[in-house]
């Protein structure tokens, strides 16, 4: 698994907090939403060509250490 720390970042003025991919206006959360929908890593670097293929990885680990690390409260 790619380690991703370095990968993404947090600012708090940028993109409301939320987690980004370099520092880039990126989230982690629109990488997600791209692969959700279908589009490969190849497409994706097509039209954001900032990005590449081990930041689109650390976005999927990073979402599944979120989600690891998710309680559920019952």
């Amino acid at each position: 698994m790619v380690n991703y720390h370095e990968i993404i970042t947090i600012e708090q003025g940028k993109r409301s907090g939320k987690s980004c991919v370099r520092g880039l206006r990126i989230t982690v959360y629109d990488v997600l939403s791209w692969l959700a929908s279908g589009m490969t890593h190849d497409e994706i670097i097509e039209d954001f060509p900032e990005l590449t293929k081990e930041d689109i990885l650390a976005c999927l680990a990073y979402a599944a250490d979120k989600e690891k690390k998710t309680i559920f409260v019952a």
